[in-house]
């Protein structure tokens, strides 16, 4: 409850992740995202050592009503402006899943295909611009997604050297250049079409760049702002002049705070605060 501060239930995962572990490859929830009308939310689960699932959770009842396969460490969790469809980042497995919502959607005034029926996955697509090699071992994978409003495309960087523009409803995407030459996590979109997208630092420390934040225009030019050690997440303010940029980075370099980033001036300010913070939400 944000008005009190205080958590009011807990709703426990439909799917068997083993035992509970710690670090960036445990079992249970990863992405996670709200309906635009807050009756279900989605949660990526991950589930060690295999393919992942999508739970959705009626926030009326707090029960799971559906459980559906998603692709290896489903890292981020998106849903169209609509709420008519809801894609889930695949990390290890180079892909993301679309999902149809189904009718729970549909009768609460979302969009959708208006064909009835319950959650389903309707495609899961390839997003490697880099290829595939290396497998689960490599670097070079999708992490997280923005959907943009204007025509409900994804969009997931790829490190400070890709952009990947991915219409979900054919599967095609383009890939435009971007700026920053560091390895990229966390992405937003400011209200009035900014592209925010968390450098967590170098892969190779003599060819790559260190932490930063990049502000992308509509048009594809890009401010790139300096942060001072690895971050994972970002959020805008609903005004959309500050960033707030999580340290809780899922590997080494962590910190517990928040950078907040003035957008205009590239002015940044740290936060003290929480426990390896690592997702955030800004409240309007």
């Amino acid at each position: 409850d944000t008005r009190t501060r205080e958590r009011v239930a807990r709703v426990p995962y439909r799917t068997r992740t083993g035992p509970v572990a710690h670090g960036e490859y445990r079992g249970g929830g990863m992405g996670v995202a709200l309906a635009p009308d807050g009756r279900h939310a989605y949660v990526g689960v991950n589930v060690p050592d295999g393919r992942g699932t999508l739970e959705v959770v009626d926030t009326r009842t707090l029960r799971v009503t559906a459980v559906l396969p998603v692709g290896r460490r489903p890292f981020d969790v998106d849903v169209a402006p609509d709420g008519g469809r809801v894609y889930v980042t695949a990390h290890d497995s180079f892909e993301v899943t679309v999902i149809d919502p189904g009718d729970d959607e549909r009768g609460s005034g979302a969009g959708g295909s208006g064909d009835g029926g319950a959650a389903r996955v309707e495609r899961r697509v390839e997003v490697a611009p880099y290829g595939t090699e290396g497998g689960l071992g490599s670097w070079l994978k999708p992490h997280y997604a923005a959907v943009r409003p204007s025509d409900g495309h994804l969009l997931l960087p790829f490190e400070g050297e890709r952009l990947v523009d991915l219409d979900p409803a054919t599967g095609r995407s383009r890939v435009r250049r971007m700026t920053a030459h560091t390895h990229q996590h966390g992405t937003a979109l400011t209200p009035d079409g900014h592209l925010l997208v968390v450098g967590t630092g170098p892969i190779d420390p003599a060819e790559d760049e260190g932490p930063s934040l990049t502000i992308r225009a509509p048009d594809g030019t890009e401010r790139v702002v300096p942060l001072d050690g690895p971050h994972e997440n970002v959020s805008a303010s609903p005004d959309g002049r500050t960033a707030y940029v999580t340290a809780g980075y899922t590997r080494e370099g962590w910190r517990d705070g928040v950078t907040a980033v003035d957008l205009r001036t590239g002015k940044t300010r740290w936060l003290p605060g929480g426990t390896r913070p690592v997702g955030i939400a800004v409240l309007e």
